[in-house]
């Protein structure tokens, strides 16, 4: 009896001082956690979201939404050496892929992509999309595919000033990396500062020097208010920011989306050196079904350097006195 009594304490010891074990070591990560005077994590400082995670899965990796360290060592030699072996060109396949467009517009040098993996959760990651688990984005609706096409005829063309790009125009970014979602651009200025208070968290994007400012507990301005990043409502769930943002205008929308766009960000500080990011998406009219993206924000020293972008410049007079050269030319 007293041998079966012991047996049967100690395993008894052993179930509760798991979840001991486990509450102490969340706690002392927790304390380790830099905080506000009003006891919220603190998210101020400089980060970078840059990575050459892919926002979709590749196929090559199709069944592997991780990779081991192994893996992913010799992923980024290859990407580094790629990028190596086209420094000083100008019209190489990645300044074709980033944005340039084929016009040789810069080479390698001022590419700023990242070198590695996202890492979550101690594991390197082949995707930023970890909903669905293929690592996809969900089909876009019919109706998207004849709004997009429509939009971009309308604002991608080189008849006048007003129906540029507004990225070229220096008005907005490039309509992902200050988001919502903030998402890499693969190409350079993957950098933000926040600066937070009680009341309003501010996030400055370093590609074209966007702002965005988050409220706190308040209520979303009515639905006809449109603006460039959207209106974004934040309020915190423990040590959790989470982030809900609405009334979007469609020529700033992630991805091409509509006026229905909706997207729930939450930031959580891990440690001193990241803040895993998380953002969901959805809009019913553009996709199938929402899908969410996580990736990890990791401290930099800063800080936020200028973004010398502005209209009036010669580039501007040269696209489309170059346009109308080529329309003389066609006319002929």
């Amino acid at each position: 009896m007293t041998r079966r009594f012991l047996v049967s304490f100690g395993a008894l010891a052993i179930l509760f001082a798991a979840p001991c074990a486990a509450q102490t070591a969340a706690k002392a990560k927790s304390s380790s956690i830099p905080r506000t005077p009003d006891g919220h994590p603190d998210l101020q400082g400089f980060w970078t979201n840059a990575t050459i995670t892919p926002v979709e899965r590749p196929a090559a990796w199709a069944a592997k939404p991780t990779i081991s360290d192994g893996e992913a060592k010799d992923y980024e030699a290859k990407q580094l050496k790629e990028l190596n072996d086209q420094d000083g060109q100008s019209d190489g396949p990645l300044i074709a892929a980033a944005l340039s467009s084929g016009t040789g517009g810069y080479n390698v040098l001022f590419i700023d992509r990242g070198s590695e993996l996202a890492r979550v959760d101690g594991q390197k990651r082949t995707s930023l999309i970890v909903d669905p688990p293929d690592g996809k984005a969900p089909p876009t609706t019919a109706d998207a595919k004849k709004r997009m096409g429509a939009f971009i005829a309308s604002n991608f063309n080189y008849d006048n000033v007003k129906t540029r790009p507004l990225s070229e125009r220096c008005i907005v970014g490039f309509g992902w990396t200050a988001g919502p979602p903030m998402s890499p651009d693969y190409f350079y200025n993957n950098n933000y500062q926040i600066v937070q208070t009680p009341d309003t968290i501010m996030i400055l994007v370093e590609m074209i020097h966007d702002v965005r400012t988050i409220r706190m507990n308040a209520k979303h301005d009515p639905a006809a208010v449109k603006k460039w990043f959207g209106d974004s409502v934040g309020h915190w769930e423990g040590d959790t920011l989470v982030v809900d943002t609405t009334n979007f205008r469609v020529d700033n929308a992630y991805r091409g989306a509509s006026e229905s766009l909706h997207v729930v960000e939450r930031f959580q500080r891990v440690d001193a050196s990241t803040i895993l990011y998380r953002a969901t998406v959805e809009d019913p009219n553009t996709w199938t079904r929402p899908f969410t993206l996580e990736y990890p924000f990791n401290a930099t020293p800063g800080p936020i350097y200028e973004y010398a972008c502005h209209e009036g410049n010669y580039a501007m007079e040269d696209i489309l006195g170059g346009a109308r050269r080529m329309e003389s030319v066609t006319k002929k």
